[in-house]
């Protein structure tokens, strides 16, 4: 590798390579918008990127070296190896055996192990319980009969999800009476997915926690963010969570063991359900940098994009001190022309209301309703100042209503 030093993992013992800027590259596999703010975040740091994905003139590739082929494409992924130090991911479906190929041609720090896991509700169901921490109760599903009898066992409401695959709700039913099951399973079991059916957890309030974990096994969290979801896509993170403390640093140590028992590298987000009595419920793991840290960028002391570069490149860890707080909201491809309108005139509503509006454009190539186009980072004295700019600006009014 060509600026490397090694240092002594206490822990182990065993020496671990720490990559320095000024010589190393680091390559992506997928360059989208998670790829271009980490590219950006790592550059500053002086490393430089590579990206390979299918699409041309990328978000990331339009700010990175782009290799355009698809995720399957071996000689392409042999070509990021050849090129770059270190590679990593910026979103789970990368194909997990050409995520393997390359651990064991180049440095995959993530390693394909994660990605395995993680692409799997089942698999990471039960490593989230190996590592002795509440998931909701759920049952695989493998025929109608198992199906009604996982009804009746966890009672309705439940929620039948596809194994693998989905995404900001896709993939995924709800059944509020029994007589329903049959519908939703023939509807899902005809994607030929396996399936797996879930308790619905009556929750207060959605949160997450990014927890990053460096080649050394350093491991800090940032704090924990509240989830709004309209449409089933996430519209804004609030920090600090609306929740008690105990339960943020409940939610963190959660977060760190999970980590931990994975041995994950890099970031991992820790998705949580608040029920009513407090308890906490993993709802799912996505191993790489996630919408709901975004606020992170302005907000606190580290962005989760330099502290992911960081963790794999295994230099010390970031502090990740909350310096404001802050209301992320994203912008979608309905709200995309508004919000680049606002910038060229002054923000009456920001002024009135004491916030800082910081907005982000991805570079996506289109806008299409519901696709995330961007997002503003709204610091604020308190987290209802940010929300208040949000109601007043309009430019939410048809998914926030």
């Amino acid at each position: 590798m060509s600026n490397e030093a090694t240092r002594q993992d206490k822990g182990t013992g065993q020496g671990q390579p720490v990559l320095l800027p000024g010589h190393t590259t680091i390559g992506i596999l997928g360059g989208g918008q998670l790829g271009r703010m980490m590219t950006l975040a790592g550059t500053a740091m002086g490393y430089r990127f590579v990206t390979l994905d299918p699409t041309p003139d990328s978000p990331c590739g339009q700010i990175a070296k782009q290799i355009e082929a698809g995720y399957d494409d071996v000689q392409a992924a042999r070509e990021l190896a050849r090129q770059c130090d270190v590679i990593t991911y910026e979103f789970e479906n990368v194909d997990a055996e050409v995520a393997a190929l390359l651990e064991r041609e180049s440095s995959v720090p993530q390693g394909s192990s994660l990605l395995y896991t993680t692409q799997h509700r089942l698999r990471e169901k039960r490593a989230i319980e190996a590592a002795g921490v509440r998931v909701a109760p759920y049952r695989e599903i493998t025929s109608l009969d198992t199906m009604n009898a996982a009804v009746s066992e966890l009672g309705v409401p439940c929620v039948l999800k596809t194994v693998t695959g989905g995404y900001d709700g896709k993939g995924q039913r709800v059944i509020r009476v029994a007589a329903e099951a049959e519908e939703a399973y023939q509807e899902l079991a005809s994607t030929g997915a396996e399936l797996v059916l879930e308790q619905f957890i009556k929750f207060e309030c959605e949160i997450s926690v990014i927890v990053a974990r460096s080649t050394s096994g350093e491991i800090k969290t940032f704090p924990p963010a509240e989830n709004i979801h309209v449409n089933n896509i996430l519209h804004a993170s609030i920090v600090p969570a609306r929740v008690a403390t105990d339960i943020q640093l409940e939610a963190q140590k959660l977060a760190a063991a999970v980590a931990e028992s994975l041995k994950a590298v890099g970031l991992l987000a820790v998705e949580l359900f608040v029920a009513a009595d407090g308890r906490l419920y993993v709802n799912e793991l996505a191993p790489r940098p996630h919408n709901s840290g975004h606020y992170t960028m302005e907000a606190c002391a580290t962005s989760q994009f330099e502290q992911h570069v960081r963790a794999i490149c295994g230099l010390p860890l970031g502090d990740t001190t909350l310096l404001s707080p802050v209301v992320m909201v994203n912008v979608l491809g309905e709200h995309l022309e508004g919000i680049i309108a606002r910038t060229g005139q002054p923000d009456e509503e920001a002024m009135e209301l004491g916030v800082i509006p910081k907005l982000h454009i991805y570079g996506k190539s289109e806008a299409k309703t519901g696709r995330k186009m961007g997002h503003v980072n709204l610091l604020c004295q308190d987290v209802e100042e940010g929300l208040q700019w949000i109601e007043q600006t309009n430019l939410w009014r048809h998914t926030n209503s």
